[in-house]
């Protein structure tokens, strides 16, 4: 039996004003119910997630500003923060992590700077929203093994796919420089790689 993550409640003290904030970040506005002044709920999702956040009125009796090491994943940590910022989220430098590739919550871990590898699941940076929340953002461009369902393939915005597409036209052009001659069929070899990528799972050479 499937289950899916399908929201996260994020408790809030001033619900027009985290609407404005997540709205304002271009996180889609899916719902804005009030069945009366006692109970409101506004549900967002971010770009390209298959999970979404809520937020309102009587949703949570969590206290406001204590939802924290909430995480995005993004393929591009600076361009992430470039475009957080233009938008106002003033978001930290981008840092990594003293430990290792995975982040813990204590401040003192953070190294200024991208992992120096560039390693995957290596780069982060953090943000609030106006009562505190904190929010990671995570760089990830390669999956571990195991991490993904290996029979299903999925690319949740076009940026996503296209970047996909040229680490697959990358390797192939490899790949054809090893075997010496063009490959007819690299349409079934790009698909083989784009779904051997996401899985985790050995690349074809």
């Amino acid at each position: 039996m499937d289950m899916k993550l399908e929201v996260v409640v994020v408790p809030v003290s001033d619900v027009d004003r985290a609407k404005d904030f997540y709205t304002g970040l271009g996180w889609r506005l899916d719902a804005d119910v009030a069945t009366d002044e006692n109970f409101r709920v506004v549900q967002v999702t971010p770009p390209g997630s298959p999970a979404s956040v809520i937020f309102g009125t009587s949703v949570t009796s969590q206290t406001p500003g204590s939802a924290q090491g909430l995480h995005l994943i993004v393929n591009a940590i600076d361009a992430a923060h470039d475009h957080l910022k233009q938008l106002g989220a003033d978001p930290s430098e981008v840092f990594h992590d003293a430990g290792g590739v995975f982040h813990h919550a204590g401040t003192d871990a953070r190294v200024p700077g991208p992992d120096p590898r560039r390693s995957s699941y290596g780069s982060f940076l953090s943000f609030s929203d106006p009562d505190g929340n904190g929010w990671i953002l995570q760089e990830i461009t390669t999956r571990l093994p195991g991490r993904m369902d290996p029979s299903v393939t999925t690319f949740s915005s076009s940026p996503d796919l296209a970047a996909a597409l040229r680490r697959a036209a990358a390797a192939h052009g490899e790949h054809e420089a090893r075997t010496g001659a063009p490959d007819p069929n690299w349409p079934d070899w790009y698909a083989d790689y784009m779904v051997r990528e996401q899985a985790g799972t050995e690349l074809p050479s």
